[in-house]
């Protein structure tokens, strides 16, 4: 069995006890620390190279925005789950952008909190169709012409099929439901994310579906 090292990140003792707590009967996954700050998580996860990162977004000292930036920057870099008490926000957005693989609610049931971080761990985003809905809504009004400039140039770098899977990932499908779309293997599916990942730089999934409504695939699929 496979232990998922996890590091706890709040300036809440209370929620970090939670959260220590509900994650201590999975025999799959051990707590290797908790930090109050973004800062303390940078240095404690360069001491116990976490799998998982469990980051609050609003904390005093170094925020867990910078915090993802930075961890996400690194060689071997953890996944990073955002905690947040917002479905979406541009705090949220911003996380997303920096290479968080999701996020998760505060008052989220235990087992799903649980279920999350085995999925990041296993290189699944922690983002259902719904809510990646609601984020690109919410991320149209951030959406400016320059971005959407600087996003047609990244994305002129794919060829047609991978335009195609990077909409569909957009759309938040699962591997399953764009290779059925398009018909192909889930294997090629694999490939061609893995490749819309490398030609653009990016680190998951959640990137391509941000870059891809940035660079407005899903109005020109929709149209």
């Amino acid at each position: 069995m496979t232990v998922i090292r996890v590091l706890l990140v709040d300036d809440d003792p209370l929620v970090r006890a939670g959260l220590s707590f509900m994650m201590g009967g999975a025999a799959d996954i051990e707590i290797v620390g908790e930090a109050a700050d973004g800062g303390e998580a940078e240095t404690l996860a360069e001491r116990t190279r976490p799998d998982v990162v469990l980051m609050d977004v609003r904390m005093p000292g170094v925020d867990g925005l910078t915090a993802t930036e930075r961890l996400r920057a690194r060689p071997k870099a953890p996944q990073v789950v955002v905690l947040t008490t917002f479905h979406a926000d541009e705090q949220v957005l911003r996380a997303l952008r920096a290479g968080a693989a999701g996020f998760v609610l505060k008052d989220t049931p235990p087992a799903e909190i649980v279920e999350a971080v085995r999925r990041v761990a296993a290189g699944d985003p922690v983002l259902s169709p719904t809510v990646t809905r609601q984020l690109m809504r919410h991320a149209a009004g951030a959406a400016g012409d320059d971005r959407r400039s600087r996003a047609r140039e990244r994305v002129a770098a794919l060829n047609d099929r991978e335009r195609e899977v990077a909409v569909r990932v957009g759309q938040g499908l699962a591997n399953a439901q764009i290779a059925a779309g398009l018909f192909m293997s889930v294997a090629t599916v694999k490939t061609h994310v893995s490749r819309i990942l490398a030609k653009l730089g990016l680190n998951n999934r959640v990137q391509i579906a941000l870059l891809a409504h940035d660079a407005g695939l899903l109005e020109e699929d929709a149209s």
